[in-house]
């Protein structure tokens, strides 16, 4: 509220829309999304520039807030963002087509962006380090280590060899980065975009999202998903995760990895 109101925003309330590993607050009467992280979360400023980039280029991006100057603000160790804040509209299911069309255009502006972004194996071997580290994870029983840690290493080798082309994702477009306005859909938080076949993001979107995308793998998309959910899950048993009721869905989705994992394994 002090880094909006110093900025010439009118700002007497704030009221949290979402607390997990970021905070994100609707400050009002200014009507202004914040988003705020540690400083030493280090990925607000790629955030903010990549925004500018796709919105500039057209493509379905959430944008920062026209206010005020589009950059990164620190206070007290924080780093704050200052969004467009977009009024949500029903439906709140959306449509699978208008979700695909929405994402095939956002990669499709991603492509013709040359920025550095980690490979998407970068997130699978964070997520590596995190099943190995007991410390880091001491509830996560044996067996289940052993399944996450046997899961993550060997899809990551099969993704690899599969050679697929690749290129510039947004990383996570699960349909809780998604959202649904007078505009269209909108995809926010970029600070997850990485390098990966196109596969990687459909493996974030509902099932059928993929099946109005023409040209997908259907065997490495398959992989892509047990792999994506092998990497939340883990995140899920990290000591420090804050994500609401994480340690029941990372039980529930030890369940599914194994169940596709036999799947797979009766298809051959």
């Amino acid at each position: 509220m002090a880094t909006a109101s110093s900025l010439g925003l009118s700002v007497d309330d704030a009221i949290v829309l979402q607390d997990s590993n970021r905070l994100t607050l609707r400050l009002l009467p200014c009507d202004v999304l914040a988003r705020v992280a540690p400083v030493a979360h280090q990925a607000a400023q790629v955030e903010v520039e990549l925004a500018q980039r796709l919105a500039g280029a057209g493509c379905p991006v959430a944008v920062l807030d026209p206010r005020v100057e589009p950059r990164v603000h620190e206070r007290d160790g924080f780093t704050v963002t200052l969004w467009t804040y977009y009024a949500p509209v029903t439906p709140r299911e959306i449509p699978p087509a208008d979700y695909a069309d929405a994402l095939q255009r956002l990669h499709a502006g991603m492509r013709a962006l040359d920025v550095p972004a980690p490979r998407f194996t970068d997130r699978v071997e964070h997520a590596r380090r995190l099943v190995a580290d007991r410390d880091r994870t001491p509830e996560l029983a044996d067996e289940d280590r052993r399944l996450l840690g046997d899961t993550l290493r060997s899809l990551r080798r099969a993704i690899d060899e599969r050679g697929a082309p690749e290129q510039l994702l947004h990383g996570e477009p699960h349909p809780g980065n998604v959202l649904s306005t007078e505009n269209g859909l909108l995809f926010m938080d970029l600070e997850t975009c990485c390098r990966g076949p196109v596969e990687f993001d459909l493996a974030h979107a509902p099932e059928e999202v993929a099946r109005h995308c023409p040209g997908v793998d259907r065997d490495l998309l398959r992989e892509c998903r047990i792999l994506v959910l092998a990497m939340i899950t883990t995140w899920r048993w990290d000591r420090d995760d804050q994500l609401p009721d994480g340690r029941r869905l990372a039980a529930e989705w030890l369940g599914r990895i194994r169940a596709a994992l036999t799947e797979d394994r009766d298809r051959s």
